[in-house]
């Protein structure tokens, strides 16, 4: 059996941003107009008014700050609320394999070797552009990659299931390196019309490269992968190719993303901070020696709270690795921003956590050691 390392990570991230401000004042426009238009049927009760949002709110109940997005213009419009992103030919590169394709290439840079040696592509990400073929083949294409490519999705944690899946390639020998990316453009499937959620999402894409242990130079040791699922549809978007044959279309709120939040927070903070500890403990680990956690990058309480747990003690921010403030949520790719942003400190056989957890439920934990 062959052991793997993380041998490089890549990072794209879109030149726009977009403040809460910004956001703010187009959410508070559409709800100004909307209340204007039904103000009869407010006041008869035949309807509610909406509330308008607030930075204060947004910062209180999330800790994102701002996010940087492909499409800014749809996003600050009022009229639109969605960004605008035009369909491409089936010559061209899609978008999402576009983004991927920058952060691989990122990767490949830092990790000094040519994209001919790596064996499989991998795109973990929480939406796929379309049904087929897969974006990780295009993205094998694109770069020259000889081998095999798949799509998987399994949302917010599809990164450390990716790593996983990259590892136990590794580790089987069907693989000697596998890329893995993490193509996000959430903002496409947030519901900016959503006091409760309009501010949520972020786009970005993000690579990690996994090599066998014996051919790579520097990195970081993969200590040991766990994963785990459990059903829950407190957070859930139901688009699909199906929605055309139901009777009422693809225009309901439920087929961009929905959440109960407070349900989440109850259910999922428990679940990540015993599944860190346990493998922590099946691992030969002391969970609250972690020289740092690069934990998903929802919601800043969760993570706070989380790494308490974990640590036993209130972390330090270099110990609880925050970067939702300037990119928010970015689904699978909040944990790999957060690593490849916040390691180079690190000396050898110092040990850290990359961590996911999401819709599904879902979790993973890898734990990392420099080599």
């Amino acid at each position: 059996m062959h052991h793997a390392v993380i041998a490089a990570t890549g990072l794209y991230t879109p030149p726009e941003t977009l403040s809460n401000a910004e956001l703010v004042e187009t959410f508070n426009a559409y709800v100004a107009r909307f209340n204007a238009a039904n103000a009869e049927a407010i006041a008869a009760g035949e309807a509610e008014a909406l509330t308008p949002s607030s930075v204060e709110f947004i910062e209180k109940a999330s800790g994102i700050k701002s996010r940087h997005v492909i499409d800014k213009a749809g996003l600050i419009d009022p009229e639109l609320m969605r960004p605008n992103i035009p369909e491409r030919s089936n010559e061209q590169l899609s978008v999402l394999a576009e983004i991927a394709v920058e952060a691989a290439m990122d990767a490949l840079v830092r990790w000094d070797k040519p994209a001919s040696e790596i064996d499989a592509v991998i795109c973990a990400a929480s939406n796929m552009q379309r049904a087929y073929p897969a974006m990780a083949i295009e993205v094998q294409q694109a770069l020259g990659i000889e081998g095999f490519a798949f799509d998987m999705n399994v949302a917010c944690s599809s990164a450390t299931f990716g790593i996983k899946t990259a590892a136990d390639y590794i580790a089987s020998g069907s693989a000697k390196a596998v890329l893995m990316v993490n193509p996000e453009i959430t903002s496409g499937h947030l519901n900016f019309r959503d006091r409760d959620s309009h501010f949520i999402f972020g786009d970005v894409a993000t690579a990690v490269i996994v090599e066998r242990a014996d051919q790579a130079t520097g990195g970081w040791n993969i200590l040991g992968t766990r994963l785990k699922t459990v059903f829950s549809n407190n957070i859930r978007n139901n688009f699909g190719f199906l929605n055309r044959a139901a009777p009422d279309g693809i225009d309901q709120a439920d087929k961009l993303f929905v959440q109960e939040g407070r349900k989440v927070f109850r259910e999922v903070v428990p679940m990540v901070s015993e599944m860190i500890v346990e493998h922590a403990r099946d691992l030969g680990l002391d969970p609250t020696t972690l020289k740092r956690m690069w934990l998903h990058q929802a919601n800043i309480n969760m993570n706070e709270l989380i790494g308490r747990r974990v640590l036993g003690r209130e972390p330090t921010p270099e110990e609880n690795v925050i970067i939702l403030d300037e990119y928010a949520n970015t689904s699978s790719a909040g944990s790999i921003i957060a690593f490849h942003k916040a390691n180079a400190d690190f000396a050898p056989g110092e040990t850290g956590l990359i961590c996911s957890f999401g819709a599904g439920y879902s979790a993973g934990t890898v734990f990392v050691r420099k080599r």
